[in-house]
């Protein structure tokens, strides 16, 4: 009886049918397009004019703006500091007294030349008159032997006398042109003196150089200071600029540079086309957002490979802000988004549905196929294939490692 019910028991086994299980993937349609590349880089803002303000002169620091602290703005020609001036107004004066002496020198010598100069007929009239004395007594001694040989002599001693009167005023004449000159350049070496010590007067106060803040204040009151001391670091924050480096292939594929071309004697990059540019800042991508311009090419770095852009951002335009959100300020660390060439025919996908290998995974027939593509540009999320795709494949867009080639699946979303 045991037996019967332990045979009873032992039903037979139903065979299982071995199905294949299907993947759930997602899946989009693609189709091509002409998308234009942005290139996004990362650069600090920096003011585009940061002047080191520096004694000219020495001394000691009188007077100080009260204003001078760092992160003060002071408006241009305010006195930022002044200098002790007493023995610089003391070495002015004492060159402007010099610079008048010579100018009544001169002024004295002209008066002279020209009275001399009226002598100097007259003593020419009388070296004639001389002349024709003494031609007189001569002729009427040596052919009627009228008169005596002292007459003569004396007559002869006149007219030397009247003669040698005349070549020293004639050449005293002839030398005041020369010594004019002479006193003119004393007057200009005089005249020399007295701007360069009025300049170190008027360099005893020092101005600010244009509108724009304190970056940094290293003077106290009383504090002496010597020539090219740095004193005061000041920056134009009328214009801001951000340097970003780009791959050089990255730069060389997509930048524009078919613009103006140069005249052909700089070798350097030339058409370089200005164009628009949204910065934002790392810190809150969505509120600070700015509009910017594409300057110029800053260098080519070889041992990086990069080239280095200047991006420029005009004062009115950093202001320009939403009244929670703060204003474009140098220091801020940006990304900058560069607009670049059309990429015609391209498909754009999601970065994760390529792999590194740069191959897609197609469905075929509700069936994997791996299909190798030529990645053109990557751009945040987004791939963008420019080979390898045709218009109407379906891509699987869900991340899978590994997956058997040919396997089945199953699209669980609406195919666009």
């Amino acid at each position: 009886l045991g037996m019967l019910l332990l045979a009873g028991l032992n039903a037979p086994h139903v065979e299982e049918k071995n199905s294949e299980r299907p993947l759930r993937v997602e899946a989009v349609q693609i189709t091509k397009e002409d998308v234009p590349i942005f290139i996004t880089a990362y650069g600090e803002v920096k003011a585009l004019n940061v002047v080191p303000i520096t004694s000219e002169v020495s001394g000691k620091i009188v007077a100080i703006h009260p204003r001078l602290e760092t992160g003060e703005t002071i408006p241009k020609g305010e006195t930022l500091f002044k200098i002790d001036s007493a023995n610089y107004t003391a070495s002015y004066e004492e060159a402007r007294g010099i610079v008048q002496q010579r100018e009544n020198a001169i002024i004295r010598l002209k008066k002279q030349y020209t009275i001399d100069a009226k002598r100097l007929k007259t003593i020419e009239r009388n070296r004639a008159l001389a002349r024709a004395e003494f031609e007189r007594i001569r002729k009427l001694f040596e052919t009627k032997n009228i008169g005596s040989r002292s007459g003569m002599d004396k007559s002869e001693r006149e007219f030397n006398s009247v003669l040698d009167q005349a070549d020293q005023m004639a050449q005293a004449v002839a030398l005041y042109p020369i010594r004019i000159k002479e006193a003119e350049s004393s007057l200009s070496s005089a005249q020399a003196r007295l701007a360069f010590t009025k300049s170190n007067l008027e360099r005893c106060i020092v101005r600010a150089p244009f509108s724009g803040r304190v970056k940094s204040v290293s003077l106290e009151k009383d504090q002496y200071v010597t020539p090219g001391q740095n004193l005061v670091i000041f920056a134009d924050d009328s214009v801001l600029e951000i340097q970003v480096p780009l791959e050089s292939r990255d730069a060389g594929k997509w930048l524009n540079f078919d613009g103006a071309k140069t005249n052909g004697k700089t070798a350097w990059f030339s058409g370089f086309k200005q164009r628009s540019c949204e910065i934002r800042w790392t810190e809150d991508n969505n509120e600070h957002a700015w509009s910017g311009r594409l300057h110029r090419v800053v260098k080519f770095d070889q041992q990086t490979r990069t080239l280095t852009v200047a991006v420029r951002i005009y004062a009115e335009i950093a202001m320009k802000r939403n009244p929670q959100s703060l204003p474009l300020v140098e220091g801020m660390f940006c990304s900058v988004k560069i607009p670049g060439r059309i990429l015609n025919d391209a498909v754009r996908l999601p970065r994760h549905a390529v792999s590194f290998q740069n191959t897609v995974y197609l469905t075929v027939g509700n069936r994997l196929k791996t299909v190798p593509v030529r990645v053109a540009h990557i751009e945040g999320e987004n791939a963008y294939v420019d080979d390898g795709l045709n218009a109407g494949d379906m891509v699987v867009t869900t991340r899978l490692i590994d997956p058997l080639e040919n396997a089945l699946l199953e699209i669980t979303n609406k195919i666009q």
